[in-house]
């Protein structure tokens, strides 16, 4: 790399407005949308998309709610050119879809695009040349009306085609392709042209799309080339003006945004951002992020992994686990803070008498887009008590106490690093059952039990084998746990004072068990905690005396 990059890139010039006005603009309202996966995106693929994918993807296009979608490149080839045609000829397209074609300004490409829809009831033909100084210059060796005129003869073509098929609800799009790198007043000038061969009406709009074919500026650029441009195309309410931005600098999603702000009232893109180079914007990611502002999106996207699976098949691109939404761990928190932050919100929305959502480091609540709370939170070497209690929370059903979360823990650690891995549900519970639920191997096990007596006055008399010998053990108590403790203390056991208590339910109905857990304090001053889980609550609560105990 340069030490002094100047020498060799130029700073992109900003635009002069002096009083541009969208950095003050929110997104209050869904765009038109239109998905280029079946064009701009199969183009970007390294095995292409054969008719049975791009059928398939058509499918879920229309399925997600797109209503204008890019089918091809009808002039490409064969398998474009059937692909499309055939869509038509099978009646695949509902009647609220437009279906769009792209061509490059030339009358043999742009009179192949319109056989390739013949039949159709309504579709979109999207004219484009290039306008920029260095495609002028180094590309094509033209001038500016030389390329202006390619732009008008290209429009001409597009009318003369669409009289000759009256049936079709014909729409036009044209794009001055590498606006973003263009002159501004340029750009203009040639969409200025083309409107007046199209002649559109604010009742039958030309759509211009104005795309960053490149991604050279910042985002902020991006907005002002839009707004200025809608400012001075003549006759702006015969005009919609569509986005089509690329990701060169990592900021396609970002100068989409901008872009509505700026006045724009189309996006083009791909879901989850497939596309030439390093990808055109995400539309999945630009509706989500106007979803968690309270602005309907009209694209249904509630069941998030169908989308990526379809999309992974059809183009043969793993989505990227970090991609926003949609990605496999986007809702997963290892880090314990985050863990810990995560379980708090969840508690804090299960007590809220509203349905607003605010949960810490989860801008949309997973359920929306299909995905369930289990894989919120997941437990490795880095995760702290917060999230090993919300995993057994979610597995199990037991709401473990605070300090008891702490206690645990500690095992929950040892094993992460022990195993270097992933903990899972399973290895979390196994671990539990080892720390604190009595086994047959524990110094005392409970075969059975009886109480008696009145409030503060109880007797319990039980059976417990004690290092494998079945012993009758009794004891007097002001209730249950005390007169479990003394029955131990008699017998040789531990002696424990109890700290604190907690008991709840573990599902609801008549098959619903119940958890109980006990702190206590042996007589050198551990803490030491005991869980009892059973049908009866009782009986748990005499489980939780012995786990103690064991433990001690």
């Amino acid at each position: 790399m340069l030490r002094d990059p100047s020498t060799k890139y130029r700073p992109f010039p900003p635009i002069q407005i002096a009083d541009r006005t969208w950095p003050s603009k929110t997104i209050t309202r869904a765009p038109r949308w239109l998905s280029t996966d079946l064009r701009d995106g199969n183009q970007a693929l390294i095995d292409p998309m054969d008719a049975e994918k791009k059928t398939r993807f058509f499918d879920l296009l229309v399925k997600v709610g797109l209503k204008e979608i890019e089918v091809g490149f009808p002039s490409a080839g064969a398998t474009e050119f059937d692909f499309i045609s055939g869509l038509i000829k099978q009646n695949r397209i509902p009647e609220d879809v437009k279906i769009q074609v792209l061509t490059q300004s030339r009358r043999d490409l742009i009179e192949t695009s319109f056989r390739s829809l013949e039949g159709a009831h309504s579709a979109i033909v999207h004219l484009y040349n290039a306008v920029s100084p260095a495609w002028r210059r180094i590309v094509f060796g033209m001038s500016r009306e030389e390329v202006k005129a390619i732009a008008i003869e290209g429009a001409k073509v597009l009318r003369d085609e669409a009289a000759k098929q009256p049936n079709v609800d014909w729409h036009f799009e044209y794009s001055p392709e590498t606006f973003s790198t263009a002159e501004v007043d340029f750009s203009i000038e040639v969409c200025a042209a083309v409107m007046d061969v199209l002649r559109p009406t604010a009742e039958h709009p030309l759509i211009l799309n104005l795309p960053a074919t490149v991604e050279c500026a910042t985002p902020n650029v991006y907005a002002d080339q839009i707004e200025y441009f809608g400012r001075h195309i003549p006759n702006r309410e015969a005009v919609v003006i569509s986005l089509h931005t690329h990701n060169d600098r990592g900021t396609g999603v970002a100068a989409a945004e901008l872009g509505l702000m700026a006045g724009a009232d189309r996006v083009e893109g791909c879901l989850l951002g497939n596309g030439e180079r390093t990808g055109n914007c995400d539309l999945v990611t630009v509706a989500l992020n106007m979803y968690t502002q309270g602005v309907d999106p009209q694209l249904d996207l509630s069941d998030i992994d169908a989308i990526v699976k379809t999309v992974e098949y059809a183009t043969n691109i793993p989505v990227h686990p970090r991609t926003p939404y949609a990605g496999d761990l986007v809702f997963t928190a290892f880090s314990g803070s985050h863990q810990d932050a995560i379980k708090k919100g969840f508690a804090a929305q299960e007590a809220r008498n509203d349905d607003l959502w605010e949960v810490p480091y989860l801008p949309i609540d997973p359920a929306d887009l299909g995905r369930s709370y289990e894989a919120v939170i997941r437990v490795n070497s880095q995760s702290g008590k917060g999230g090993v209690a919300w995993v057994i929370e979610q597995d199990k059903g037991l709401k473990l106490p605070k300090r008891l979360q702490s206690d645990f823990s500690r095992h929950v650690q040892a094993l992460a690093d022990e195993t270097s891995r992933e903990l899972n549900a399973a290895d979390i519970w196994g671990a539990f059952e080892r720390a604190y639920l009595p086994g047959e191997s524990d110094r005392f096990v409970l075969r059975d039990y009886d109480e008696t007596g009145s409030a503060g006055d109880r007797l319990f008399v039980g059976r417990i084998a004690i290092d494998g010998e079945e012993r009758s053990l009794s004891g007097r108590g002001n209730g249950l746990i005390s007169g479990v403790i003394a029955a131990l203390a008699d017998s040789t056991g531990p002696s424990l004072d109890v700290i604190d208590y907690a008991e709840h339910a573990i599902g609801h109905g008549a098959g619903a068990q119940a958890a109980a857990y006990l702190e206590c304090r042996t007589a050198d001053g551990r803490t030491v905690w005991g869980v009892g889980i059973d049908t009866d609550i009782a009986t748990a609560s005499v489980r939780a005396v012995l786990s103690a105990a064991n433990r001690s």
